[in-house]
């Protein structure tokens, strides 16, 4: 299977995102790796931009995807059987249920969906349970539209935030090509 695994900002996700594509390539998956311009140029306490890119070259054996005239073809070249976005910021959620597409992911994710082809959210958000959770629903209502598994990391001190389960990304894509959501999609502690 073509998977597209589109990153967005949330920085400290990133080492279990990378541990996500190893299992995806190791189950024989040909995995194309699209970020965002903040993912390419930031540097941060949790890593460097250019390590990333570097990492996500080494672990899907092609460039990544950096920018939107890279992306748009995606669609039309008809590439990818699923995107995944994940980890998926809350300001990303905001793009995707609004229909803006101002980067490499989400035009990737409008390229994709004009396809009628799955489109699965990982979410990592400090805001999933603030205004983000009007964003949460407007796409989980969405034909092709899947989500991982999700729930709240850190109720006493973060009790808006919410993040996917990563060790079920896999089987949330396998089942979205079956056009089905892994249940259940919002998880206790």
């Amino acid at each position: 299977m073509n998977i597209g695994l589109a990153i967005t900002g949330s920085f400290c996700i990133y080492n279990k995102i990378f541990e996500q594509i190893e299992t995806l390539v190791k189950a024989g998956h040909n995995v194309t790796a699209i970020v965002t311009e903040e993912v390419k140029l930031i540097d941060t306490r949790f890593g460097n931009a250019q390590d990333y890119l570097d990492r996500l070259k080494s672990l899907t054996g092609k460039d990544v995807i950096t920018n939107i005239v890279e992306s748009e073809p995606l669609g039309p070249k008809n590439a990818i059987d699923v995107l995944v976005v994940a980890p998926c910021t809350g300001n990303t959620l905001s793009k995707l249920a609004n229909g803006l597409s101002d980067d490499a992911v989400t035009m990737s994710a409008k390229a994709h969906m004009r396809n009628y082809k799955p489109l699965v959210i990982g979410i990592s958000t400090n805001d999933a349970l603030g205004l983000n959770l009007q964003n949460i629903a407007k796409l989980i209502n969405e034909k092709n539209v899947f989500f991982v598994p999700f729930g709240q990391d850190n109720p006493t001190n973060k009790p808006k935030s919410m993040i996917a389960k990563w060790d079920l990304l896999l089987d949330t894509i396998l089942e979205a090509v079956e056009n089905r959501q892994i249940q259940p999609v919002i998880l206790g502690e």
